[in-house]
């Protein structure tokens, strides 16, 4: 998606000649310039050898008599074999049509383009190139991009994902349907392996075991591997992390497991800080350890958040920002927002924002948002349209509404859900930044909030119709080509079947027709 911060404005440069890189000849030019071209030209040449190979060959191989015994072939053919022949086309490629339209609406992803570019392509030798050299100033401009869209574009984890067995797990009891999708879950898998595992895990036999456990895709397997770690030693901190997740049926119980292995994993971090310097290994298995001792502190004050104590979870996040503050990828001042709005605590958010509302820190929704609900607030319960036609809108409300503005350009998913117009689900484990995801995750914990000030999302609805509704038509994602193709091979073929069944002499005629334009094209050669 488009950048909606408006940051990406152009600049103009003189039309002054580049001078040549140190260390380079004048001819790197026209030898790069050659070497693409012929690159660009390769294929080209291979079919006009391929050509060329099949005139010299006609002779030897006999293609004129073996094409004029396939042309007497297919005049002797009846109707009836193109009917079936057809007929059976239009089955397979109905076949074929009917598996490729599952497969995208299960995957997203056309299943014989993935094939193509995962299997096919290497064996062809299809490779992405460029001509520019890793030094040049295009390869430098293009890297510099894809780090600035980084942020924008990625899969972040969700930093108010819900606990499994205490929360997924219920809609499953309730509606026997998974929350979830395999592709999350999947995520989830490699962050744990990311976050609790380390190159040191095989000197410890109960983390060789819980290494293995994240790995594991069935639930009953990992909670088992968990406990078989604990038996092992009853210190394993990341048992008791997967146990709170999986096997806590309530926050109430989640919260116990989860301060059992806080205890555990202080111990640990202590003794890994001690031995830090020792080796490499050693220094991974401190990351590995300060990575469970923040996951198990910030779950605490989770748990705490939705038991009710706010304050209490309020003091965790703050001493967990202070005592971590490289860990700002986490985004754990985005649970901080959504403590102190809960706590009515609007001082206290400003300053959070003032910190992390940042031109250089990833933005949010719940960033982006937040910050128009604080302007917002200053003026909604006072603000009417009609009003604001007749007198125009002041200082404030100019603010207000810049701030939504902000908002949805970055997200313009969001209104509809806080404003109703579409149902809210469960959130995801993993959302997509500026995605339909993201929206999801933020309006199911902050549509209490605006709720909770008095014409917030009135002036939210106003500003967003009057601007987006009509503007902002996001294209929806084009069917794969594949599918096109299929179901236009299907419908043909099935109509030549139809017209040869109903029309034989005609299409029999057709038949012949193309079967002595062939012949004389051979001829011809």
């Amino acid at each position: 998606m488009a950048d909606g911060d408006g940051l990406g404005e152009a600049a103009t440069a003189t039309a002054s000649p580049p001078a040549p890189a140190p260390g380079l000849s004048p001819s790197h030019g026209w030898r790069e310039r050659l070497r693409a071209g012929l690159a660009g030209t390769g294929a080209s040449l291979w079919f006009v050898a391929g050509l060329g190979l099949l005139y010299a060959l006609r002779v030897p191989l006999r293609l004129c008599e073996n094409l004029a015994a396939v042309t007497v072939f297919l005049n002797s053919l009846t109707p009836k074999f193109y009917v079936a022949l057809t007929g059976t086309s239009s089955l397979i490629s109905g076949l074929i049509f009917i598996f490729e339209w599952w497969y995208y609406h299960k995957h997203g992803t056309s299943f014989i383009e993935q094939v193509s570019v995962s299997h096919l392509r290497p064996l062809m030798g299809g490779t992405e190139s460029s001509i520019s050299e890793p030094g040049s100033s295009s390869s430098n401009r293009e890297s510099e991009t894809s780090r600035q869209n980084l942020s924008e574009c990625k899969v972040w984890r969700n930093p108010l994902n819900l606990f499994r067995g205490a929360e997924y797990r219920r809609y499953t009891w309730v509606t026997g349907k998974e929350p979830l999708t395999y592709y999350d879950m999947n995520l989830s898998a490699q962050d744990h392996q990311t976050f609790f595992t380390c190159d040191t895990d095989f000197l410890r036999p109960s983390d060789t075991v819980m290494q293995k456990a994240w790995r594991e895709r069935n639930p009953p397997a990992r909670i088992k591997a968990a406990y078989q770690a604990l038996e092992l030693n009853n210190d394993c901190a990341t048992a008791y992390v997967l146990l709170a997740e999986e096997e806590a049926t309530t926050i109430v119980d989640a919260e116990r497991l989860f301060k059992q292995a806080l205890k555990a994993g202080e111990t640990i971090y202590r003794r890994s800080q001690q031995c830090q310097h020792q080796s490499p290994q050693h220094e991974a298995q401190l990351r590995r350890d300060t990575n469970v001792l923040v996951y198990i502190k910030r779950r605490l004050a989770m748990c705490a958040r939705k038991l009710g104590r706010i304050r209490e979870a309020v003091k965790i996040m703050r001493d967990l920002m202070k005592e971590f503050p490289p860990l700002t990828m986490l985004n754990i001042h985005e649970n901080l927002l959504e403590s102190l709005l809960e706590l009515q605590a609007y001082a206290d958010v400003q300053a959070v924002l003032a910190k992390y509302d940042d031109i250089s820190l990833p933005k949010s929704a719940a960033i982006c948002y937040t910050a128009a609900l604080l302007k917002t607030r200053t003026v909604s319960d006072k603000f009417s349209p009609e009003t604001a036609s007749r007198r125009g809108l002041s200082t404030a409300e100019i603010n207000a509404v810049e701030a939504i503005h902000r908002a949805v350009e970055f997200n313009p998913h969001v209104p509809k859900y806080l404003l109703e117009m579409k149902s809210l689900i469960l959130p995801p484990e993993h959302i997509l930044k500026r995605g339909d995801s993201e929206a999801i995750a933020y309006a199911f914990f902050h549509l209490q909030h605006w709720k909770r000030i008095e014409g917030a999302l009135n002036l939210l609805q106003c500003t967003w119709e009057g601007t987006f509704h009509h503007v902002s038509v996001y294209p929806k994602k084009e069917l794969p080509f594949f599918i096109h193709f299929t179901a236009g091979l299907c419908s043909s073929t099935a109509m030549i079947a139809l017209l040869t069944h109903q029309f034989p002499e005609i299409m029999g005629v057709f038949a012949k027709a193309v079967s002595m334009i062939s012949r004389t094209c051979v001829e011809y050669l």
